[in-house]
């Protein structure tokens, strides 16, 4: 739900989110343009997990009284993930996915 707050502008002091694509990437930020150009943009990401996103996704910026924030990449998940489900994957294909019913895949593979 805050999310939603934030990229609509109602509070925190957010004055804009526009969706646009990643034109560099390096260890810790990306560079993006919208409506100005942003050399080094933090990239957010939930706590322990640590990325650098693939030039050419599509990302959403936030700007806002602290500064301006790559919000991380904007991805369709599979269609053989189910609500709930969470996958892991990389731009090279490997993957761990964590199933509904305690199953844990790494690259398609059931391990226990």
């Amino acid at each position: 739900m805050w999310i939603n707050e934030y990229v609509s502008g109602r509070s925190f002091g957010v004055n804009t989110a526009t969706a646009v694509e990643i034109r560099a990437a390096n260890n810790g930020s990306v560079a993006v343009s919208s409506t100005r150009d942003f050399s080094e943009l933090p990239v957010i990401a939930p706590a322990g997990i640590v990325y650098v996103p693939v030039t050419g996704s599509p990302t959403m910026v936030m700007e806002g009284a602290g500064g301006a924030v790559c919000l991380g990449v904007i991805a369709a998940p599979p269609s053989s993930l189910e609500a709930g489900e969470l996958m892991l994957h990389s731009a090279g294909g490997a993957s761990i996915v964590l199933k509904n019913d305690g199953r844990v895949l790494i690259n398609g593979r059931e391990v226990s």
